[in-house]
């Protein structure tokens, strides 16, 4: 009897988070607690920061802006991109792809500029009906060089108006 309760619970909170992938809803993804861990040949695993807004034009489709910024050390490193998102219906599970452009500044002097493209797959598990927590993997594919492509994870608070 506990697992049909478990299953009715599970399946009334995706009936209800279909409602926030509607057109005209709008999405903020800020990942301000730190929680995004990445790596690649060209910087040491790191942990930083985005965020993340966007519009519902479909049901289910969110056109996404991205800014991001990211302080070490050595080397500081500025993200703006665009990009959408297909949220799959009723579940929560999402892919999203876009551009990026990103720019390092070396402390020791020097600078350089990389544009890469984007995919993102996560899943926007509902705290209540507007807030969520957004757990993803990506990968940036740099049209530069191999060495700036970018794996990482990252753990972000999705909010849905």
């Amino acid at each position: 009897m506990k697992k049909f309760w478990v299953v009715a619970c599970l399946l009334m909170a995706t009936l209800g988070a279909h409602a926030q992938f509607e057109k005209g809803k709008w999405v903020v993804n800020p990942a301000l607690t730190g929680l995004e861990f990445s790596t690649s040949k060209l910087e040491d695993t790191r942990f930083g920061i985005s965020a993340q807004g966007g519009a519902f034009v479909l049901d289910n489709v969110a056109l996404m802006l991205t800014l991001g910024a990211d302080w070490n050390k050595s080397v500081d490193i500025y993200t703006t991109g665009v990009g959408g998102r297909y949220y799959f219906d009723q579940s929560g599970v999402y892919l999203g792809g876009g551009l990026k452009m990103r720019r390092w500044d070396w402390d020791g002097g020097g600078d350089a500029s990389d544009t890469a493209f984007s995919l993102e797959a996560g899943y926007a598990y509902f705290l209540s009906r507007t807030v969520t927590i957004e757990p993803s993997v990506y990968y940036d594919l740099s049209f530069k060089d191999g060495d700036y492509s970018k794996f990482g994870i990252k753990v972000g608070f999705g909010f849905y108006f």
